[in-house]
């Protein structure tokens, strides 16, 4: 799997963190980051759709992307 580098402002961090570890919904940031962006990209293709910008194929879901 790639890796990326990316500049996050700290409020952003701190808020993720929030939602990372044993009492949080993720087991770490990676697994937060790859989440927010397959929902981020979901919600785009749904717009993209209703405005007729792309043809809607499942096989194109990003849900369908693996979690690894």
């Amino acid at each position: 799997m790639p890796k990326v580098s990316v500049e996050i402002p700290q409020e952003l961090l701190d808020d993720l963190d929030e939602h990372v570890g044993d009492e949080g919904k993720f087991v770490n940031r990676s697994d937060a980051i790859r989440a927010s962006i397959r929902k981020t990209l979901d919600l785009l293709d749904e717009i993209d759709a209703r405005h007729g910008r792309v043809e809607t194929d499942e096989a194109d879901s990003h849900s369908s992307y693996s979690t690894e």
